[in-house]
């Protein structure tokens, strides 16, 4: 083990080269990468992404990006396509075969047939003068100037630059197909990214129930109140109008305020001006709400009209954070 190397050296010069060959690829999209995702965009079946080591991780993770952003993707091992895997694709799929040097057994091996299914045949290649690219129809560059790994081995640079251009074939896809957060929902209803897309406030808040007093109510009808709901305030209303809101705070500063709360009423205590948030938005917003105003609840509104309390806790518990 070498002790007189410089371990935050060597981590930034692995960024720098990295960065440096993905920035690259700024001057390497041309005529062919543009006539990919027209032929994308317009295609009747799916993309068929193949490859072999490492390129075949990458080609799975590009699937599953263009898979959640609106273009059906599947994805096919370059060493399984030969003994079977080869009935996955059909006759309006595209197929992308990633590849840094474009001469690996496997890949030789899989290409006649490939070509034979008279599919379109797009090669991420590093090597432009390999037997892949000689063989595609249309080619994406991604050569590199050397792996970051010390010894110019371990895929390191080439699959970094393989994953960029995965990620730009996909915004350009989904840029073209106006592919909208709404859209993306629809693709992502599980766990925290898929609830801050599609739930709605009223999702929470209708289980809530719907805590108020009046304005001339007592302490004691107030404090009930804040305690049957147990969403920590209560909301005082007059002819179905919002006055204000009374939360755990405002009790404990009343306390501090007055000896005697006896004569006390609702209106007395009251905070001005609720900060309020209709039922139909998503619930990623009212959280940002209660972020930027330092607050655990938020009035629910429907068409202007109170309709219950969304506290911070109902958030969080869906993991929205």
């Amino acid at each position: 083990m070498k002790n007189n190397i410089d371990i935050k050296s060597l981590a930034q010069s692995t960024f720098e080269l990295e960065a440096a060959n993905v920035l690259a690829l700024s001057e390497k999209i041309d005529s062919d990468f543009v006539e990919v995702i027209e032929k994308i965009l317009t295609l009747k079946g799916r993309v068929i992404l193949t490859g072999i080591g490492k390129s075949a991780i990458i080609a799975q993770k590009i699937v599953a990006t263009l898979n959640s952003t609106g273009t059906p993707a599947i994805f096919m091992h370059a060493a399984d396509a030969i003994h079977g895997d080869l009935g996955i694709i059909q006759k309006d799929d595209l197929i992308i075969a990633i590849s840094k040097s474009g001469n690996t057994p496997e890949i030789k091996v899989l290409v006649p047939y490939l070509k034979q299914t008279g599919n379109i045949l797009v090669a991420m290649v590093g090597n432009q003068e390999s037997f892949l690219a000689e063989q595609a129809d249309y080619i994406l560059d991604t050569s590199i100037t050397r792996e970051a790994c010390p010894n110019n081995l371990a895929p390191t640079t080439s699959t970094t630059v393989q994953l960029a251009m995965g990620d730009a074939i996909a915004v350009c896809l989904q840029t073209k197909r106006q592919f909208t957060d709404q859209d993306f929902a629809k693709y992502h209803p599980g766990g925290a990214l898929g609830k801050q897309l599609y739930l709605k406030v009223s999702d929470l808040s209708d289980h809530n129930g719907v805590p108020m007093v009046a304005a001339d109510a007592n302490i004691r009808s107030v404090l009930i109140s804040i305690t049957e709901f147990r969403l920590g305030a209560t909301v005082v209303i007059e002819n179905e109008n919002i006055l204000g809101i009374i939360t755990d705070g405002d009790i404990r500063r009343m306390l501090g305020k007055y000896e005697d709360v006896s004569g006390l009423q609702a209106k007395d205590i009251m905070s001005l001006n609720p900060k309020t948030i209709d039922k139909t938005e998503l619930a990623a917003n009212a959280l940002h709400l209660m972020r930027q105003n330092s607050i655990s609840q938020l009035v629910v509104t429907d068409e202007g009209k109170y309709a219950g309390i969304i506290h911070l806790q109902d958030i969080l518990k869906e993991g929205i954070i």
